[in-house]
């Protein structure tokens, strides 16, 4: 038997083997055609009877199933529900069928099995992966605003728990190593290559005839009990206390949908507990904005992204080999550890020997961390400690074909230590700056080779933040710009590349947020609110935390650079409300966290002691305070003064010619500054807008109209808004 997506041979054993192997796709995908091929094989193997002595699942790509085609799905509405709906039962109904045929049925997996891909994996009997340092495996839906809907959440739930299920695999959807996996038990056997992988497989068929899942077993119990159990029914309450506690107060339709169908699905029988899952993932597919927003950001526009979508065409494929860092605080030695950590030389330079030793003491520290959690080897820590080369003499940057500069936000500085090493790097070498406000075109005049001068705006800690805003500054050459790019993907990072401009875009955004809070403290509204807001939105800190962490210097300085630019080029400076409390709390000689006072107290220890009682004085924010954090009315239009505040001035940055590209504002926007991940990010936050940009703009128009000028829309969208059209030019999937 053949089919256009799975090839079938048996040998002269009886042993069947499926291979995966769609001919239009580079990796297998749920589309309805192999949806169509895999039930109509199992149909086939069901017939053949005695003739079957067992089955092997395996895929002719590097991969062995990539899981559902999120174009169909992204695709999908209200109206789609129905066929959604047809299509997961023929799925399920062909997968249960496949684990009912009372023959093993063996997969082996010589990639990832992501998503759907493990679906199809965990219906089989037994799972044997080949090690691979690539291969991923896990249910990563969550991440995307989804569920599985192949059974995931019903056969993990069975296989696990229900606690364990949702905690270790479901509400967090990690993708796991081939190591983790095995001990986990997602897989049963890990194997060096394929063909021991295929022979350990053969041999669970010759040692199993008659096989059956466990679950399907007379007296079956679910591990940890099913939720009537006493024990579990005390462990319970304690999901939605994570979740909260997770998303910080924010809801995401996803989890909700994930615990619901985990706990319901375990108090009825297996079938019916398919049925179950199928339609809470329909409902996600067909009717949550959420699913579309991050489905779009998380899938499509970061994809387009590590692709190079923004990569200037013509240039070879570039690597760096030696990095010269300039500057060995934190920063410094964040980006150092970085480089390092993916296999390049570093050469570590400050003032002095001691101050970059001890810059690479931060490296260190995170390699014994790593060794101490078995996520790296002795051996590799000190290979990666060796690659980094503390120094104090520019001399021992000769032949680094890649400057960063990592000091004080200074020009003069910028340029002095440029100055003292570009005659001594290669002569071709990229020379960047890790600035997050300075204009890269001036920073550029400092030396000799503007063309090959960028910024690379790395955000802290730097280990942990997978997010690098690449500036290009008004003399960068492509070529300067492709090998930027290529070099954040080197580093494992994510780029976004943006224009030259006063703040470029992620600083700029943010500090519209952050003002915005202010402005609301200002106005004697709740601080406690205002935290409480900022969390509710999606946040991932509350803003008058974030700005105690940022220092309030900072925000105070930028609102100043922005005024005299203004005063500069003739325009007309509107203060902002936040001037007049910033102004305040620094007289009051509250600078933030690194200066022990801000708007939360401190102990000894430098840790918060909550927020500052003073602020009921200093602001009036005392007033009917109980009674704020009752009006929903306020709290609900709080949330949307800060998200507007931010898309407001996305827009602008888009007209200025800051931003080209959605996917880079929507991914710069979650992974840098840390818009609520539920919109999409902040361009899609218009579009997602229920009534799209003419209600955005209706709305806008109505909170400038309460709150202030800075909240009217930008001409540009008021054209879109008049002509029916979206903020994105083309919102289709990975467009």
């Amino acid at each position: 038997m053949r089919t256009e997506t799975i090839r079938f041979d048996m040998d002269a054993d009886g042993v069947v083997t499926l291979t995966l192997d769609d001919p239009q796709q580079s990796a297998n995908t749920m589309r309805p055609q192999f949806v169509e091929d895999f039930a109509a094989m199992v149909d086939h193997l069901v017939a053949m009877g005695a003739d079957l002595r067992g089955v092997l699942l395996r895929s002719a790509k590097s991969t062995f199933f990539a899981g559902g085609d999120l174009k169909e799905l992204q695709a999908a509405g209200p109206a789609d529900a129905p066929a959604i709906l047809a299509l997961t039962g023929r799925v399920q109904r062909a997968m249960i069928a496949l684990e009912t045929l009372g023959k093993p049925v063996v997969a082996v997996l010589q990639g990832s099995a992501l998503g759907g891909g493990l679906e199809l994996a965990l219906a089989c009997h037994h799972r044997v992966a080949v090690r691979n340092p690539k291969a991923r495996f896990g249910l990563p839906e969550v991440s995307l605003g989804l569920l599985p809907g192949g059974g995931g959440i019903v056969r993990t739930v069975r296989m696990f728990g229900v606690v364990d299920a949702l905690m270790k695999l479901l509400l967090k959807g990690p993708q796991l190593k081939a190591e983790q996996a095995l001990e986990l038990g997602l897989i049963d056997a890990l194997e060096p290559d394929l063909d021991a992988a295929l022979s350990v497989a053969r041999a669970f068929i010759q040692a199993h005839p008659q096989h059956g899942q466990p679950w399907r077993a007379p007296g079956y119990r679910i591990p940890g009990g099913a939720p009537g159990h006493p024990k579990l029914a005390q462990t319970l309450p304690v999901i939605p206390a994570t979740l909260k506690s997770q998303f910080k107060g924010a809801h995401y339709d996803a989890p909700h949908h994930i615990v619901t169908v985990a706990v319901e699905s375990a108090q009825v029988e297996v079938d019916r507990a398919f049925e179950l899952e199928a339609r809470a993932f329909v409902d996600l597919v067909c009717h949550s904005a959420q699913s579309k927003n991050m489905t779009q950001a998380f899938f499509f526009d970061l994809q387009a992204i590590n692709r190079g979508g923004s990569r200037p065409a013509g240039h070879p494929q570039w690597s760096a080999t030696r990095v010269g860092i300039l500057g060995a605080g934190m920063m410094g030695a964040g980006i150092a550890w970085q480089c390092a950590r993916s296999g390049i030389a570093v050469v570590l330079k400050d003032l002095t020997l001691e101050g970059a030793e001890k810059g690479k003491t931060y490296s260190q520290k995170l390699a014994d961390k790593a060794v101490s959690r078995g996520k790296m080897s002795p051996a590799e820590a000190a290979a990666l400690l060796d690659r980094i080369q503390p120094t104090a003499s520019p001399a021992d940057l000769a032949g680094c074909d890649l400057v960063i500069e990592a000091v004080f936000e200074s020009p003069a500085l910028k340029k002095q230590v440029f100055g003292e090493v570009t005659g001594l790097v290669a002569p071709d070498a990229l020379l960047a700056s890790n600035t997050s406000t300075l204009p890269i075109s001036e920073l550029a005049s400092g030396v000799d080779r503007p063309q090959d001068f960028v910024g690379l705006h790395f955000f802290s800690p730097v280990d942990k933040m997978p997010l690098v805003e690449i500036i290009r500054g008004r003399q960068t050459s492509d070529a300067a710009l492709a090998k930027a790019l290529d070099f954040v993907l080197q580093i494992k990072r994510t780029p976004i590349v943006v224009n030259d401009g006063r703040g470029f875009f992620t600083s700029r955004v943010i500090g519209a947020f952050l003002h915005e809070a202010l402005a609301a403290l200002g106005e004697g509204i709740s601080p406690v609110m205002i935290e409480r807001a900022g969390l509710a939105a999606g946040y991932p800190a509350p803003p008058l935390q974030l700005i105690d962490e940022l220092t309030l210097t900072l925000p105070s300085k930028i609102l100043a650079e922005y005024r005299a630019n203004a005063e500069a080029t003739g325009q007309t400076w509107q203060p902002h409300p936040a001037e007049a409390v910033l102004a305040r709390m620094l007289a009051e000689g509250r600078t933030g966290r690194s200066g022990g006072a801000g708007f939360y107290g401190y102990g000894a220890d430098g840790l918060r002691t909550g927020l500052w009682e003073g602020l009921a004085g200093l602001f009036g924010s005392s007033r009917d305070a109980h009674r704020q954090d009752d009006d929903d009315r306020l709290f609900l239009e709080l949330q949307e003064r800060m998200l507007y505040a931010e898309a407001i001035e996305t827009v602008k940055c888009f007209d200025e010619g800051v931003l080209t590209t959605f996917p880079d504002a929507n991914i710069g926007s979650i992974l840098g500054i840390g818009f609520p991940a539920w919109t999409g990010g902040v361009a899609q936050y218009i579009d997602q807008t229920n009534g799209g940009t003419p209600a955005f703009v209706a709305r806008a128009r109505a909170l400038a109209q309460a709150h202030g000028a800075r909240f009217l829309p930008p001409p540009s969208l008021v054209a879109k808004a008049e002509a029916g059209a979206p903020f994105r030019p083309a919102p289709t999937p990975g467009g």
